[in-house]
């Protein structure tokens, strides 16, 4: 039954084709999406690439074929030679960009049987993830999932030809690299003909691109791939790849605007998206008033206010002792929508924020005049008058509060803002808003470890005003860093870099590194800074992120090619997996793992 494609050449794509082809003779290969067999005539719907086309295999034109294509069947890979003709009126498909057309086959060629597809290839499929990922090669046959591809190809395409064009170098850097701290786990791979030693996966080439500003380059980008052994999710993978960018002699607006004018030609090229710029700009700490989130989502309301200045001698021990520890006590009101919401599901909400964190979630509703609460009870007058005040309740409104520590009040409503903005239909998903946050902090301090860690990396400049900060009060000096953001979803981030050895010394000394450590770690930069090192500063965009928001998709997984799990598992590939014996011998690793049956009893 199988043939060989012999003579026969492709002379189009099957979606390509319209009313442009009529009457001409076109030679199509592709797989079999469908196949209706109407006794007198059969019709297959071919796909490939491109979309599908609708073919006829009329007894009429040809008993031969006809008779072939009643043993066809789904996602056989077969060619077909006809012609293009016109359907008929009522049978023209609006739906299809090959509906107003058809081709008239008359010859057929079966080049490859399919078993039976464990599930259809279509969207909007109720399909286990782990099923889609073994059988990807089927999945990516899906027209959501192959034009996902499509776009992560334009998006890279148009990054490259934007950035070459703005005068831009693109390097490699390594994959083999050295170890270095201050990041998520490293993926190790040992050193075969340096035994004991090891090279690390990067998390970024942070190191490298600077190194090759200090060369003199200018202008650095590469789109490269990243590793992290970190604990996955929705948008992360071991494996990932980000846009990577440097520039000397520039500042904080000369990296934005290059990253703007990028991102506008790349949601262009994509998906014909129009991108305003410039973006608006946010600082960091209004952005934690507000929003309660370092990437906040601008397409809706439902601002955050802190009411601290209320509760501070409340008789209400909850609120007036979390401030007395250092908290702070942050309100969320929703207008009107107060008789909308079930106890239920304010109940769902409090459970929702004690898996954040913290120790409940109070709320008051306001209705005909009064205040329906459990915790009213505890205010007294000038409290409910300052917090009518503060807030303007009225009729209908409901308010939900957090009082804690700061980072887990604006974890808790961040996240029910988020939460109450899907579910009143306030978030237009249609809308592409682009934000710049800056002014960050330089550093963040670990209470787990007591002691000061950099925000972003140590490589961040401290804003030129606060220099003189930097031998002691560590907690109020700002850097020189910037995230943009899109959609509540942090897209890229970058700073300017420090470029002066004293200045790097200094921040190593205040997150607890020691010079000793320090030049073992980063000594190769440290010497290069001394040699002449220029100004500099740059960014790295996440590729999949930003494909995963133009594309609409659920995940990063759906927008790469060959993903893993959240286990960081290949079912395709069965990755990873054990290796022979011999190829731990020739690395001089011995394994220490007991038996897991064993471990498990």
């Amino acid at each position: 039954m199988l043939e060989l494609m012999g003579d026969w050449e492709r002379t189009d794509y099957c979606g390509k084709l319209g009313t442009n082809d009529l009457e001409r003779e076109v030679v199509l290969m592709g797989w079999v999406q469908s196949h209706r067999d109407h006794g007198s005539v059969i019709f297959i719907d071919l796909r490939d690439r491109e979309g599908l086309v609708q073919a006829v295999l009329n007894p009429e034109n040809s008993e031969e074929v006809h008779k072939k294509g009643e043993a066809i069947r789904d996602e056989w890979v077969i060619a077909i030679k006809g012609k293009v003709t016109k359907r008929t009126p009522e049978t023209i498909n609006p739906n299809l960009q090959t509906g107003e057309i058809e081709v008239m086959a008359s010859e057929v060629r079966i080049l490859n049987t399919s078993k039976v597809i464990p599930f259809l290839i279509e969207d909007d499929i109720n399909v286990d993830e782990l099923l889609r990922m073994k059988y990807r090669y089927l999945d990516l046959r899906r027209p959501s999932m192959k034009n996902n591809i499509i776009t992560r190809h334009k998006v890279a395409a148009a990054t490259r030809d934007y950035l070459n064009n703005e005068g831009f170098l693109e390097v490699e850097t390594p994959y083999l690299t050295r170890s270095t701290p201050e990041g998520a786990r490293d993926f190790l791979v040992p050193s075969r003909l340096n035994p004991g030693e090891f090279y690390a996966l990067p998390q970024s080439p942070q190191l490298l691109k600077q190194t090759l500003m200090i060369s003199g380059l200018d202008r650095y980008y590469q789109v490269v791939r990243c590793f992290r052994d970190e604990d996955l999710r929705a948008d992360r993978q071991p494996e990932f790849t980000q846009i990577d960018i440097e520039m000397t002699f520039i500042n904080e607006d000369d990296i934005m605007n290059i990253v703007e004018g990028m991102l506008k030609a790349i949601f262009h090229e994509a998906k014909g998206i129009k991108v305003e710029t410039p973006f608006k700009r946010m600082g960091h700490e209004e952005a934690m008033l507000k929003y309660g989130s370092d990437k906040p989502d601008t397409r809706f309301g439902l601002l955050l206010q802190d009411i601290s200045h209320v509760f501070v001698d409340s008789e209400f021990k909850v609120f007036s002792g979390a401030i007395k520890n250092g908290g702070i006590i942050k309100a969320l009101k929703v207008e009107g929508k107060a008789g909308e919401l079930s106890r239920k599901e304010i109940d769902d909400f409090t459970d929702t924020a004690k898996t954040l964190g913290a120790k409940g979630l109070a709320w008051i509703r306001a209705s005909e005049g009064e205040w329906q609460s459990p915790i009213v009870k505890f205010f007294s007058e000038e409290e409910k008058e300052n917090l009518q005040k503060t807030l303007n309740l009225s009729d209908g409104d409901i308010v939900f509060f957090a009082a804690d520590i700061p980072h887990t009040v604006n974890l808790v409503l961040s996240n029910l803002r988020l939460t109450l903005g899907e579910r009143f239909g306030m978030i237009d998903h249609k809308k592409f808003n682009f934000l710049w946050v800056e002014d960050f902090p330089l550093f963040d301090f670990d209470h787990k470890e007591k002691r000061y860690v950099a925000m972003h990396h140590p490589f961040t400049s401290p804003n030129e005003e606060d220099m003189e900060l930097l031998d002691e009060q560590h907690g109020k000096i700002r850097s020189r860093a910037y995230d943009v953001v899109l959609n509540g979803v942090e897209i890229g981030g970058g700073s300017i870099r420090i470029y002066r050895k004293d200045i790097q010394e200094k921040i190593f000394s205040a997150i607890g590194l020691s010079m000793e450590e320090a030049q073992d770690k980063f000594g190769f930069l440290l010497e290069a800074l001394e040699f002449g090192a220029p100004p500099h500063g740059g960014i790295a965009l996440g590729l999949d992120r930003i494909i995963m928001l133009i594309a609409g998709a659920p995940s990063i997984r759906d927008v790469i090619a060959f993903p893993k799990t959240q286990k960081g598992q290949c079912p395709l590939t069965e990755a990873p997996s054990e290796v022979d014996i011999k190829q731990l011998l020739e690395l001089g690793i011995k394994l220490d793992i007991k038996d897991k049956d064993k471990n498990d009893s």
